[in-house]
């Protein structure tokens, strides 16, 4: 819980006594004796746990505990994909009850967002088509009845395909049993600024058989309460609680309505006497809105769903071809790879309609930790508007002592905003905003202040103070993440401050080389402690999963160099004891296979030259879902989602990091292409391009087209940032002229200038 030193008024109440005396007398455990024993698993802290992520936890179980009651006792019901393979003793995603409080989704967390680009509406889709049009609420789902009492039920189905459909704007889902076949389509649409979900819905039966449009008080999560549901005068749509409407675009055949204590509506659609509107005080209100299909006959609804919260902070919606105007594309022969990036590229672009937030769901706030790699990818993809508008949000979320505040005790969030920001200048070769500058400021101070003292001769000597940091590292402890990340931060400080304030940036130069040395001096401790250079998650820990944080220090960061002992021995750690199955397996609370934290493990192996690195991305590669999304962690045998959001941003955005710096990144002062290409896109015949890319040099477009005898000519253009023309000018002065590495796999490297605009690489044996 968080500190409760934080309200004054509670140092004088006898509240532990109390609690203690209440608890004792219920017969429960003494929750204050117990909050001091799980405070000794984790270095004493300013904050346990951020309250944010408190009240997350909270409301998550509290539908867990809702789902406890009434999904185990209700298996007649027609519930979600999730829950119909989780609570099937047959199915490998099967999880025992026994004695958990709380019954949740931790099999196939699995989803697909449709959203307009900058409005902040989005719609679920779950793995069988089950639609959610508002946030935690309720859902639509369809079925086919044939006369013969067969039945097509997508979510009990062994087998459906799902797709994006609409240049991957639109979740499509089919499925087919017993000579009946089911096609939605999901999207959404703004009209008048008005956002509305619609549903094409197409249904055909070899047999006179019934489309079913239902309504159910539940989602991927659970349930979802529903009170009222009335059918139209119109009979062509639904009031639900008096507050939302759907309409079926047609004007139903049948209807009926049921309550919980009569059952799902689903057991009832043989019923001839028909219900126009029904109640449930408890909350699960059924309704199923019923059309004739002839033999041979399709049967279509257009079914809208007016989404508008006129809470949502929100700007002027944008067309898509408008959105992504000015991307950087990328051309390959992996369909599967192409397919992914322009997936990633549109799940970005509607998770960034003002702020940018991690996923449509679960995760559907604000992190810094999230957005530094979010707007990182957007920038790296050449949607500089979309990053300027979410970084011009920053200094709003700063508290008074100069703090980047999306949680409390997470202190890599400093480091996190400072950096992101001068990627951004260093990208566009812009100077850092004016209204930017005293938040810049202000935030490096904070850093500053916030080191522990470096005299006290203790391993984390002269570190950032033990946090919570990012949560799959651990207790709270010392972490090198967020040291790393707080180093980043200076020395991007010392960038940003630079053009209006010298002396001022000298000093943030200073802080980041004391703080290096704390660094070092601590992990040369760990290294004795441990009898090897692998870097732990902090000073007190032993090597284990939670070590990926330190990776930072080779990506994004680049603080060490790509040989670092430290680094490249924490990376074996990791390939030999944490990984499973091809990705890395993150123990800690994700307890997943984790796509994001592969592809850092990736791009370390990518810095280093290690062409291991390919089996990784593609093992990434394989594990996206049909709609070419990540959740946060995959199951290792269901492959379904199992932790955080079923359509996780992050993952999105490590997919566009990962392409790109695989076509080109910058090392030091120079530029290196093509040394994450896959070998296999090499062949005869080939054609590659990407661009254009903003890089710290300017921006780049290049090809690679190979010839028949396996001659690679790689070409590039650019528009160069020109030293005496920047306005923005980083740490390491552009070098004049810029160079350039060309570095194909297989192939020897190539050395030139940007001038040489071309390079003829021979390469080797086929793959």
């Amino acid at each position: 819980m968080a500190q409760m030193s934080a309200m004054p008024w509670m140092k004088w109440l006898p509240w532990r006594f109390l609690i203690r005396r209440v608890a004792r007398a219920h017969g429960f455990l003494d929750p204050v004796l117990l909050l001091s024993h799980l405070h000794r698993f984790a270095q004493p802290s300013e904050v346990s746990v951020p309250l944010e992520l408190l009240r997350a936890g909270v409301v998550f179980h509290a539908r867990g505990l809702i789902n406890s009651r009434v999904i185990q006792h209700n298996l007649d019901w027609v519930w979600p994909y999730w829950i119909e393979r989780q609570f099937d003793p047959h199915d490998v995603s099967f999880v025992p009850r026994a004695f958990s409080i709380t019954h949740v989704n931790l099999t196939h967390r699995n989803w697909t967002a449709v959203g307009v680009p900058d409005l902040p509406e989005l719609a679920l889709v779950d793995p069988r088509g089950l639609l959610t049009p508002f946030p935690d609420g309720w859902s639509l789902d369809c079925w086919v009845i044939d006369d013969s009492e067969n039945v097509l039920l997508p979510s009990r189905a062994k087998q459906a395909d799902q797709w994006l459909g609409g240049d991957r704007l639109t979740v499509v889902t089919e499925c087919s049993a017993a000579g009946m076949q089911l096609r939605t389509e999901a999207s959404m649409q703004a009209r008048a600024e008005q956002p509305v979900c619609r549903w094409h819905v197409r249904a055909e039966a070899e047999n006179p058989a019934w489309l079913v449009l239902a309504l159910r008080p539940c989602n991927p999560e659970g349930v979802s309460f529903i009170h009222r549901v009335a059918l139209s005068a119109g009979r062509d749509g639904w009031k639900i609680d008096d507050r939302q409407s759907v309409s079926f675009g047609a004007v139903v055949d049948r209807h009926h309505v049921s309550n919980y204590h009569a059952g799902d509506v689903y057991i009832h659609l043989r019923e001839k006497t028909e219900q126009n509107a029904g109640e449930c005080d408890v909350g699960m209100a059924t309704a199923a809105a019923m059309f004739r299909i002839e033999p041979g006959a399709a049967r279509e609804l257009t079914v809208d769903i007016v989404v508008a919260d006129p809470k949502e902070e929100r700007a002027q919606p944008v067309p898509w071809e408008e959105s992504l105007q000015g991307h950087c594309q990328m051309r390959i022969p992996d369909e599967r790879y192409m397919a992914l990036y322009e997936t990633a590229l549109r799940t970005l672009i509607v998770h960034s309609p003002l702020d940018v937030f991690p996923g449509p769901y679960t995760y559907k706030r604000f992190w810094f930790r999230d957005a530094a790699f979010i707007i990182h990818a957007l920038i790296c993809a050449g949607l500089i508007s979309r990053a300027e508008r979410a970084l011009d949000r920053f200094p709003a979320r700063q508290d008074f002592s100069g703090y980047f505040n999306s949680q409390e005790g997470e202190w890599d969030s400093n480091g996190e905003a400072l950096w992101v920001m001068q990627r951004f200048c260093a990208l566009t070769g812009r100077a850092p905003k004016p209204q930017w500058r005293q938040s810049i400021v202000r935030g490096t101070e904070w850093i500053t202040r916030k080191r522990l003292p470096e005299k006290s001769g203790l391993p984390h000597a002269g570190l950032l103070p033990a946090g919570f940091s990012a949560e799959h590292l651990g207790p709270n402890d010392y972490y090198y993440w967020d040291d790393f990340w707080s180093v980043a931060g200076l020395e991007a400080a010392h960038d940003l401050i630079h053009p209006f304030d010298g002396a001022l940036a000298q000093n943030a130069l200073s802080n980041a080389s004391a703080l290096r040395a704390a660094i070092d001096r601590s992990l040369g401790g760990a290294r004795a402690r441990l009898g090897r250079p692998a870097m732990p998650a902090s000073p007190y820990r032993r090597m284990d999963s939670g070590a990926v944080g330190s990776l930072a220090a080779g990506y994004p960061l680049q603080l060490c160099s790509p040989d670092d002992p430290r680094l490249i021995d924490t990376v074996a750690f990791l390939l030999d004891s944490c990984f499973f199955n091809g990705g890395f397996f993150q123990d800690m609370i994700h307890s997943g296979i984790n796509p994001y934290l592969t592809l850092h493990v990736a791009q370390v192996l990518l810095r280093a030259g290690d062409p291991r690195h390919l089996l990784l991305t593609r093992r990434i590669a394989e594990l996206a879902s049909p709609t070419g999304q990540w959740p946060e962690a995959i199951h290792p045998h269901t492959l379904g989602g199992c932790m955080g959001d079923g359509q996780h941003v992050w993952a999105a955005a490590e997919w566009i990091l990962m392409l790109r710096n695989g076509f080109v990144r910058e090392e030091g002062s120079k530029l290196v292409i093509g040394a994450g290409l896959d070998p296999a896109w090499l062949n005869a015949g080939a054609v590659l391009s990407f661009g254009p890319a903003p890089t710290e040099f300017g921006t780049i477009t290049i090809s690679i087209d190979v010839d028949t005898d396996r001659r690679a000519h790689v070409r590039w253009q650019g528009d160069w940032h020109q030293a005496s023309a920047l306005t923005f000018a980083p740490v390491s002065p552009i070098s004049t002229p810029i160079l350039v590495e060309v570095r194909l796999p297989g192939a020897a490297p190539n050395i030139c200038t940007v001038e040489t605009g071309e390079v003829i690489v021979v390469l080797g044996a086929k793959p």
